[in-house]
């Protein structure tokens, strides 16, 4: 069981070096979202990889969904600090 603590850190934390963190976060995973969603877009891929591979692809696709809407979400919460 993942436990989520929550403590204010207005002013404890470097809001710009904070939110630029998050932001390289949030584009390194949209860059690879963008990879496996266009691999699994393309007919010759899907046709021709085991339905393992393709199964993992798309256990990834929701896993990086999920990463990004948390971060999103960090990102919000750090802007309203």
């Amino acid at each position: 069981m993942i436990r989520t603590i929550l403590v204010p850190m207005a002013g404890l934390i470097d809001k710009g070096a904070e939110l630029a963190r998050v932001g390289k976060e949030i584009a390194k995973r949209e860059n690879e979202l963008a990879g496996l969603e266009a691999r699994l877009a393309d007919d010759r891929f899907v046709n021709g990889a085991p339905p393992a591979v393709i199964e993992k692809q798309r256990a990834r696709i929701a896993q990086l969904r999920q990463e990004l809407a948390t971060l999103h979400e960090q990102e919000s919460r750090i802007r309203e600090l």
